[in-house]
């Protein structure tokens, strides 16, 4: 850490300054002599732990910042108004990479403590500072603490950061800006940088005047400063979370609207895009208008601005009142936007606005439930989309949501959804699946629980009564019951006093709930449970267990692996004997149902409203997969899906055999919803690229030919348009880019006629947005074509045009070509590098590229954990995108290997051990099921050449 000679400088107050001197120190007298610095010698740091100390607390932070967009750096200063609970010499709070020239405590009046130079001792582990003062601060009195510092602007994605982007002439624009969540705001300001410290912000930012200032509130004031400058004063901001505080130095424009309650909202980004903004203004307008109305909660700021930042490395940031984004996740441009990209920008921009609510309006307590913040916003998209854009069909991909939580819960290196969390990296992957997708989940189970009514009730409760505060687990589940606190206990039925919260439940089956221990059981153990259902007579045997992939019970550890495991499942189920959704909530290992003898087929877990999985003993998937083939449509395309989606889970699992599950996707020509139909297309892509990456021409062969045999007539049945509703325009857009891939002539045909049209109009043609990737992708495979479509990517204004553009380079097969794409990617140039981590996983889903990008990744791994930060979702990406392309024995040794010699950063990440687990899984899959794969595929193939394909398509 870079030490400092330390000045004393008087302060005045804040209060209706108007001083014009472009000097960083806001609201400071000139300079008094220079003090003699106090003796430190004796002075060893008094903090040991990570966590702050209690006994201080921020009240208000007034701060100016003066970046220097030329020398890419600035300066600031901060007043802290703080609150002292107990006598000390000490404040300790949050700093990174900060240079702090002079460290002030004054008393309530302003006044120097000391005359001295007070000692900042710096905690680097840690990233916290140490300032003492020789005279005591008071429990019970409040105290500012003005410190001086600068810095750098940010190379990385991190504190306060500089971005740039290119004109269409070529020249390079720069701006500043920031990302705060979750330990960041420590990199841009001095501060008390954990959640529960909520405080006020008063924000000033000096820039020049081609330049725009944005903050969380709207600007107050303006001043013109003698040397030209402008200062752009906000007004004081609500009481907030340090991670919320934003501010972005641009030259961008805008467009603007206004709520029917009044908030202006106005969407930024870059000039020369300007024109990509509409889409987002309408969305966030509209949902904004939503959320009010849904949780009876006006939005508490004038204003709410959504910025496209050219380099960000998420996906956005719900900053209150300044939402930044990554460009692909605000802008859309319908002439290269696909129905898909529309509906990815519709969530996005919906998941941020609810985090004003949930997140901002009311925090978690501690990272360990950042789930609060995150499953709760994940949940919120479907349900304001689907109120607000009904034709996007939100609901087709919630199930989507729950299949990849269950898929990372199903692996026995998975954590509770409220998990420890204490150091820097450690939060940091706590923003994974299980907090986001698994939260989500839970939340729907929840929903369907308690009923919408209810649910939306105990959220506006919760909401209430955690407003401009924090919030736990409990809070949650206490507000959902509906009970109170003793002094808010009401005797009218609207809420219960804390002694009757275990005995109170909503009715259930007849069963009375105690929803806290219900809950506990999903958030606070790891896993997803799979109930095993069997017939004996008239009743529906239940047996439930933890679902694991990679452990088989006839392994000696499955035991250990199960103990003490047991969840409260809130079960449905129907069958043919009545259109009820049948209830019960099971609490016990085992447990049994009457269902009656007359009953012919059950179908557990109802439109898979519950997070579990289900498995039929017996004769059960026999029934189901009879009940398929004769009348599908007698369960929904949930419930269809949710049986495809179970089947090859537990074939995976070693539970089921692969060729029952593929009997099972066999109705599939008949399948009229999209979500069914792409689901059983999904395992059997998986199955193709993973014998074409394992190169095993045999079933590499015989699968390809089989599913462009199968699927013929629907693949036949697509058009290269973008016609169509948005479930239609996603088969079409998946469909046609497996077929290419797979090789279908007539598709390879379409795609290069399409490709060459467009390269001959130079690139004026404008190409259907839902099949563009795929057109790109058959044209990338000749070197003409790739270098054009290169040279392209370098000019396009249009972010989402780009990542389809770089997704099909990355199909060459050309290994030359995948090189050159790398090593443009880590210069970070043509390719930025928010990108790079897309960019390595593309590459390694290619079967020419995956041991290329495995070997970039060892190569230049201190280089990729130095762009995006250890523990951040690009490295958890980059090593799950790569290792999950091995299925070998060799492979998992090598991998080890890897994480064995970068053992200090390893250690520290759960990620690894998650990769890991997926090559081991991978490994299994490839042991139990592709003997049968194959067996099953020579059988469908002597029975089509036998005529037997005739006759079904006869049949049909």
């Amino acid at each position: 850490m870079f030490w400092v000679r330390f000045l004393v400088l008087a302060l005045l107050s804040l209060a209706g300054v108007t001083q014009t001197s472009s000097s960083p120190t806001q609201a400071s007298e000139p300079p008094t002599e220079e003090k003699p610095p106090l003796n430190t010698g004796s002075l060893s740091f008094p903090w040991r732990r990570l966590r702050l100390p209690e006994y201080i607390v921020p009240l208000h932070y007034h701060l100016l910042l003066h970046p220097n967009l030329t020398m890419l750096s600035y300066s600031g200063t901060v007043r802290i108004e703080l609150q002292v609970q107990n006598n000390t010499n000490w404040v300790v709070l949050h700093s990174k990479g900060l240079r702090i020239t002079t460290a002030t405590v004054l008393d309530q009046n302003l006044a120097h403590l000391s005359d001295q130079v007070l000692p900042v001792l710096h905690n680097p582990t840690h990233e916290q500072v140490a300032i003492f003062s020789p005279r005591v601060l008071t429990g019970g009195q409040k105290y500012f603490l003005f410190l001086e510092f600068g810095a750098d602007l940010g190379e990385g994605f991190y504190g306060f950061y500089r971005s740039t982007y290119r004109t269409s002439t070529g020249e390079i624009r720069t701006l500043a800006s920031t990302h705060f969540e979750p330990t960041s705001a420590r990199m841009a300001f001095p501060c008390f940088d954990e959640p529960s410290f909520k405080a006020n912000y008063s924000i000033s930012i000096r820039r020049s005047r081609a330049h725009t200032a944005l903050s969380n509130m709207p600007v107050e004031q303006t001043v013109v400063l003698d040397d030209g400058l402008m200062e752009d004063r906000f007004a004081v901001s609500v009481r907030m979370s340090s991670y919320l505080v934003a501010f972005i130095v641009c030259d961008f424009s805008s467009v603007s609207a206004t709520t029917a309650s009044g908030v202006k909202v106005s969407v930024y980004a870059a000039p020369e895009k300007w024109q990509q903004t509409h889409y987002a203004l309408k969305a966030a307008v509209k949902l904004l208008e939503f959320y009010e109305k849904y949780f009876n909660i006006s939005y508490p700021l004038p204003k709410q601005d959504l910025v496209a930042i050219p380099d960000f490395q998420s996906g956005a940031m719900e900053n209150w009142g300044l939402i930044t984004f990554r460009e692909t996740s605000l802008l859309y441009d319908p002439t290269t936007s696909s129905a898909s990209d529309r509906l990815w920008v519709t969530k996005v921009i919906a998941h941020e606005l609810a985090h004003q609510w949930f997140g901002n309006l009311v925090t978690m307590e501690w990272w360990n439930d950042i789930w609060l913040n995150e499953g709760f916003a994940t949940y919120m998209e479907y349900i304001s989309v689907d109120a607000t854009y009904p034709k996007l069909r939100v609901e087709d991909y919630l199930l989507d949501t729950c299949f990849a939580a269950i898929g990372r819960d199903s692996l026995n290196s998975s954590h509770p959804i409220s998990s420890v969390a204490e150091s820097p990296t450690q939060i940091k992957e706590m923003f994974d699946t299980v907090s986001y997708n698994k939260g989500a989940c839970v939340l729907h189970m929840l929903r369907h629980y308690l009923t919408d009514q209810v649910f939306q009730i105990g959220i506006m409760r919760y909401l209430r009564r955690y407003s401009y505060s924090n919030a736990r687990n409990q809070d949650l589940w206490d507000s959902l019951a509906n009970t109170c606190s003793e002094e808010e206990f009401t005797s009218g039925g609207h809420c219960y006093s804390n002694s009757q919260a275990a005995k109170n439940a909503y009715l259930y089956a007849g069963e009375h709930l105690d929803l806290t221990t219900m809950m506990n059981t999903w958030t606070l153990q790891t896993g997803v449970p799979l109930v095993t259902v069997a017939r004996q007579g008239s009743r529906l045997l239940l047996k439930q267990e933890r679902f694991l992939r990679t452990t088989h019970p006839s392994d000696p550890a499955w035991p250990s692996l199960q103990q003490g495991y047991l969840w409260h499942i809130p079960l449905t189920y129907r069958t043919d004997t009545s259109t009820s959704i049948h209830r019960h909530l099971m609490t016990t290992l085992t447990d049994s149902v009457e269902v009656g003898e007359e009953v012919g087929w059950v179908k557990v877990n109802v439109d898979m409203a519950g997070y579990y999985l289900v498995h039929y003993d017996g004769t059960g998937w026999d029934d189901l997969i009879q009940l398929l083939k004769n009348n599908h449509t007698a369960l929904s395309f949930m419930d269809r899906t949710h049986l495809i989606h179970n089947a090859f889970q537990l074939t995976t699992a070693g539970r089921l055999s692969l060729d029952k599950a593929l009997d099972l996707i066999g109705y599939l020509r008949s399948e009229s919803h999209t979500v069914p139909l792409l689901q059983g297309l999904a395992y059997l892509e998986a199955f193709y690229r993973m014998v074409e990456r394992m190169d095993i021409p045999d079933v590499t062969q015989n699968l390809s030919t089989y599913i462009l045999w199968y699927f013929r007539g629907v693949i036949d049945r697509q058009t290269w348009s973008d016609k169509g509703s948005v479930s239609e325009r996603r088969l079409r857009s998946e469909l046609l880019s497996l077929a290419c891939h797979l090789g279908d002539l007539p598709c390879l045909e379409q795609a290069q006629r399409s490709f060459t049209h467009w390269l001959d109009s130079n690139s004026t043609l404008s190409l259907p947005a839902d099949v563009t990737e795929t057109v790109y992708s058959v044209g990338a495979q000749e070197d003409s074509g790739w270098a054009s479509l290169l040279h392209i990517y370098t000019l396009s204004l249009s972010e989402t045009h780009k990542h389809k553009i770089l997704s099909a380079l990355a199909s060459s097969r050309d290994t030359n070509k995948l090189h050159r794409l790398l090593e443009l990617g880590l210069e970070g140039e043509v390719i930025r590098t928010q990108d790079l981590d897309s960019l390595i996983v593309m590459v390694a889903r290619n079967p020419r590229g995956h041991h290329l990008a495995w070997s970039y990744v060892q190569k230049y791994w201190s280089t990729l954990v130095d762009k995006f930060q250890l523990g951040s979702f690009s490295i958890r990406n980059i090593i799950i995108g790569t290792t999950g392309q091995f299925f070998s024995t060799e492979e998992l040794t090598e991998v080890r290997v890897f994480f064995e010699s970068i053992h200090e950063q390893a250690s520290q990440l759960r990620v690894t051990q998650v990769a890991m687990d997926n090559i081991q899984k991978n490994i299994l899959w490839m042991q139990r099921n592709l003997g049968t794969l194959r067996s099953w595929l020579n059988q469908q193939i002597d029975w089509r050449e036998k005529g037997g394909g005739r006759e079904r398509e006869r049949q049909q």
